[in-house]
């Protein structure tokens, strides 16, 4: 493990407006599933992360738990001792039904399964409050069969009632992420939401750049500024063209300074979470490779951006 202060920390003070040295990098729980919590968290912040995705679900945060509220004022203090970020993120895939992946959703065709995730949801905007989060992470589900998209959307919505309510109770943005293969998978599909539901402060967006590398018609830095307005949560991995398989950078098709550029331009002050869900067996080690790529492909996008007498070297100095 690095130690803090040593050759992953940021080497200036890059906080211009519009600096892409300057977002603010965390890693998602849900890619280092082999640690405990605090071990995770203490890893993160020894590396320089400035924030966590913090994933609700049995082996970290479980929101089921008997003593949440305890242990969620546990990782609090851990948090702020650590100077560490949060964006609370619901994608567990059973956190709720050990049998269905993501089930029940907000498209369950029965009523009490739509409840169970609605209570999920408000129970996370609570942790959330707790934790001081950036946002609280939500997705749509997959439409079951037999189901038409005028009855998903109108369940979709409705079951957003309530969790909209929570959200202003607890001050905390709620940020819906367009997933492949859901009711919401694209850019286009969030703003059929917002419509429906009269467009609610409220209802964010979680962008995942390697998402739009995989489906929207547009590249990622073009999503990103068309999201700009909207945008509470950005989740970040590489990604080939068509293909849903959230790879370690490098691995992927994402050219990454343009990406970090358009984040930056936009005045984005959330978090910009590493999201490797399938890959916590290396999860240490790919969580140091992929902030030492994020800050050079950071810095890259900085030197694209500026005359080179301006940029100071890691050393400090100039070029």
């Amino acid at each position: 493990m690095t130690e803090p202060g040593t050759a992953l920390r940021p080497a200036t003070a890059a906080g211009a407006p519009g600096d892409p040295r300057a977002l603010r990098f965390g890693y998602g729980t849900n890619g280092l599933t082999d640690l405990r919590l605090d071990d995770a968290l203490g890893l993160l912040a020894d590396l320089g992360y400035r924030g966590v995705g913090l994933t609700l679900d049995h082996m970290h945060l479980d929101p089921l738990a008997p003593d949440l509220a305890e242990r969620t004022r546990r990782v609090a203090r851990r948090l702020d001792q650590l100077g560490l970020g949060v964006t609370v993120e619901t994608g567990a895939r059973y956190v709720l039904d050990a049998r269905r992946k993501h089930g029940p959703s907000l498209l369950d065709p029965d009523p009490e399964g739509r409840a169970a995730r609605i209570r999920l949801l408000i129970r996370a905007l609570q942790v959330g409050a707790e934790l001081g989060a950036c946002a609280v992470h939500c997705f749509s589900g997959t439409a079951p069969a037999g189901t038409d998209g005028t009855t998903a959307l109108r369940r979709l919505a409705e079951g957003f009632g309530p969790v909209l309510d929570a959200a202003a109770a607890a001050g905390v943005p709620l940020a819906v992420e367009p997933e492949p293969g859901h009711l919401l998978a694209t850019l286009a599909d969030f703003h059929r939401l917002r419509a429906e539901l009269g467009d609610p402060e409220l209802l964010g967006l979680t962008l995942d750049i390697g998402h739009c590398q995989c489906l929207e018609p547009e590249p990622p830095e073009v999503c990103v500024r068309a999201a700009a307005p909207w945008l509470r949560h950005v989740q970040i991995e590489d990604m080939r063209r068509g293909v849903h398989e959230h790879l370690p950078f490098g691995d992927g098709d994402i050219d990454f300074p343009p990406v970090l550029s358009a984040l930056a331009a936009t005045g984005y002050r959330g978090l910009t979470v590493v999201e490797l869900p399938r890959h916590s067996h290396a999860g240490p080690a790919l969580a140091q490779q992929s902030l030492r790529f994020l800050r050079s492909a950071a810095t890259a996008a900085a030197r694209a951006e500026a005359p080179a007498h301006r940029l100071p070297t890691p050393e400090g100095g100039t070029p």
